[in-house]
């Protein structure tokens, strides 16, 4: 038998004593998916129960649980090269700027791209995902980001939480290694929900 729950963002969607579990009748009912973002009421947990439970569905991704029934599954969908452009510059002239320039002009990046970078330690990655993640906040206010880092030394996550305005997912590098391939798995599903939205 395979329990079901819900995580929260603040644990990077890793197991935790406030998970919440889900039936499996909701899961077949509204075809919930690994990464749907589910709003609902809950209940305490019973006598020999662990864990909360969720009662009610009252929204699935921002929307009606009717209009979850019929999502097409990520799998299923066409996929599409990037094809709306991010502009990474933002205008003002700062140090963080003329990297942001470099960047539209050297590798552009579009919507919906997912990117990897790959440097010896202390070069300067972090401080290049901050640099993108602040472009887009700032060029592009509607955009929904997630940052993904995996085995990242706890104070860069930690920097990485205060400057990005995004949701940021994270394994530190003192963390069990199934912990590194769940925050990959959750971050990656997460991504997954709003392509099918």
């Amino acid at each position: 038998m395979v329990l079901v729950f819900l995580r929260s963002a603040d644990s990077s969607y890793l197991a935790g004593p406030d998970d919440i579990y889900v039936s499996p009748s909701q899961i077949r009912r509204f075809n919930l998916q690994t990464g749907d973002k589910i709003e609902g009421k809950i209940r305490p947990p019973k006598e020999g129960e662990r864990y909360f439970a969720l009662l009610k569905i009252d929204q699935v991704n921002d929307d009606k649980p009717e209009v979850s029934r019929s999502k097409i599954l990520f799998e299923n969908l066409t996929p599409l090269h990037a094809n709306s452009r991010l502009r990474m510059e933002r205008g003002n002239g700062s140090t963080e700027d003329l990297t942001a320039r470099i960047l539209d002009l050297a590798s552009p990046i579009g919507k919906g791209q997912r990117g990897l970078i790959v440097a010896p330690p202390k070069a300067g990655k972090t401080m290049l995902l901050q640099n993108i993640a602040q472009s887009i906040t700032h060029n592009y206010p509607d955009v929904e980001l997630i940052v993904l880092l995996i085995d990242e030394r706890p104070e860069e996550v930690t920097e990485m939480q205060r400057s990005v305005k995004g949701e940021v997912i994270a394994s530190t590098f003192d963390e069990a290694s199934n912990s590194s391939r769940s925050s990959g798995r959750n971050g990656n599903r997460k991504s997954e929900t709003f392509s099918r939205a």
